[in-house]
């Protein structure tokens, strides 16, 4: 998750995709940038995007964020397309990374965080993960019930 800093007015999260650190083991994180319209960026200030069922693909030398919502913008004069392809800037090394990652190692590129930057610019961070299978995913949450039951034991004692 991106990190707060304590006095930037300008940092603002849009969307987050907790789903994500529970069905994909996060191997890392890539900080991008996002092409948008004018009408998707003052709804993104109005905190009105999803991004949990999206994902992220190389086509064609290019990465791409598929079916992220980014809901229209009432007072627009001209509206945006809620789901389109958007498109996102990264440098070609980091392209050719991505591309071997989820060609070569079957991995794939998930949507963690959209938000504003402190210079007020719309990234998204996205991770490159592979899949957890079920017991995976029971491990993960055994662990986290056992974090949780270990304070309250804490909290008790002291």
């Amino acid at each position: 998750m991106a990190k707060k800093p304590a006095t930037d007015p300008n940092y603002k999260v849009i969307a987050e995709n907790r789903r994500a650190r529970f069905d994909y083991a996060i191997e890392d994180d890539i900080e991008c940038g996002i092409i948008l319209q004018g009408s998707e960026v003052k709804s993104l200030r109005e905190n009105s995007a999803n991004i949990a069922e999206s994902y992220a693909t190389v086509d064609e030398g290019e990465l791409w964020l598929v079916n992220s919502y980014i809901a229209p913008y009432d007072r627009a004069m001209f509206s945006h397309e809620e789901r389109r392809r958007r498109k996102l800037l990264v440098s070609r090394r980091e392209l050719s990374r991505l591309w071997n990652d989820t060609q070569r190692k079957g991995m794939t590129i998930v949507p963690l965080v959209l938000y504003f930057n402190h210079k007020g610019i719309a990234k998204l961070k996205i991770g490159i993960a592979k899949g957890k299978k079920t017991v995976d995913k029971r491990e993960t949450e055994a662990k986290r019930d056992w974090s949780r039951q270990k304070q309250r034991l804490l909290k008790q004692n002291s």
